[in-house]
């Protein structure tokens, strides 16, 4: 009798099926748990022939497996399902999605690092969110200097006693250099690729925050003639193997000499034309020799080493590569303006 008990179990077991957990526990309540039919069996099974318990308790002992193991089936065939319907997204459009492509500031800051990379330049980072010591004192700016003032920087907190503990947005990314400095012996080459943040108004050809690539080459013996040809190099890397370079006298409180640099335009090839005012040259950057002061302050020796800083304008570069007349469309994630560089890099 207790034999085809169990094989009407078997035969209910092997017939299982469910699709939702509720239902699944359900059964594993009914076959398994402490009132369940197999533990019942068990109750009986004291009531057998002696001659017939070792058939009758390997048959209730294979009953007990195959519920097992059909339970645990039900469940990865429900937890399989689940996933699947979860992945499917009922509000989506029935059209298929397009690829993204990369922002036109990203592909041009992308292409200044590797160019700068296979020179030797090692990346550095550093917070967007500065304090006045980083941005202004140690790059050799006065307590007066016009830079500090409210109409220029981004201020987060103000200390009126002590413009040193000032917290401000970074505007420019020299504070990267300057913590390099603090923390590194020379030598030191890096390039400090970030966003920056000045209080101007926002025009085509202005924008409240912008990004930059500084450079920074610390050693003994710089010279200005090494700072001269690594931007040659970057310059027809960058435009093409034609471009030329000049470098006119400027002023930045961190460098002595400083330079502003042009290159040939090279959309109309130095003869003169519309884009660079019919000058044949195009300004891109600015550089010069690091300020010994900026050394000083920071611990380096300026008696034993010397050195060089560079710093370009992503959006300049790139209005310069793609012709982007207005600054303010890098910003506004237009994506028929984005989509126009799917092909650029």
């Amino acid at each position: 009798m207790i034999l085809e008990r169990i094989e009407q179990l078997l035969n209910e077991v092997n017939g299982l099926t469910a699709s939702k957990p509720e239902e699944i526990e359900a059964l594993r309540l009914k076959y398994l748990s402490k009132k369940g039919e197999i533990n019942a069996l068990m109750a009986d099974f004291r009531n057998v022939a002696p001659e017939q318990k070792k058939e009758v308790g390997m048959k209730i002992n294979e009953l007990k497996q195959t519920a097992i193991d059909k339970i645990n089936a039900l469940r990865e065939q429900t937890a399989a399902k689940e996933e699947k319907d979860d992945d499917l997204d009922l509000t989506r459009t029935a059209y298929p999605i397009p690829l993204g492509t990369r922002h036109p500031l990203t592909i041009v800051e992308n292409e200044i690092i590797d160019i700068f990379s296979r020179m030797g330049f090692v990346l550095a980072d550093g917070p967007e969110v500065e304090d006045d010591l980083h941005v202004f004192t140690k790059m050799n700016f006065a307590a007066d200097h016009p830079a500090r003032d409210m109409q220029d920087t981004f201020f987060v907190e103000t200390n009126p006693n002590d413009v040193t503990k000032n917290i401000i947005l970074r505007s420019h990314t020299s504070s990267v250099q300057a913590r390099v400095m603090e923390t590194q012996q020379p030598p030191i080459r890096v390039i400090c690729p970030g966003r920056v943040y000045r209080n101007e108004a926002i025009t085509a050809r202005a924008h409240c925050f912008f990004h930059q690539v500084e450079g920074l080459y610390i050693d003994k013996n710089v010279s200005f003639t090494d700072l001269k040809q690594v931007l040659l190099s970057f310059a027809r890397e960058m435009f093409g193997a034609d471009t030329k370079i000049r470098l006119r006298p400027s002023y930045f409180p961190f460098t002595e000499p400083s330079a502003e640099m042009d290159i040939s335009c090279h959309i109309c090839g130095g003869v003169g034309c519309g884009f660079c005012k019919h000058t044949g040259w195009v300004e891109i950057l600015g550089c010069g020799m690091v300020d010994p002061n900026v050394l000083e302050l920071c611990g380096i020796d300026s008696k034993v080493y010397s050195g060089y800083a560079f710093g370009l304008g992503v959006e300049r570069i790139t209005n310069l590569k793609y012709q982007v007349s207005d600054l303010r469309m890098f910003s506004e994630n237009d994506t028929r303006f984005l989509r126009e560089f799917e092909a650029a890099y």
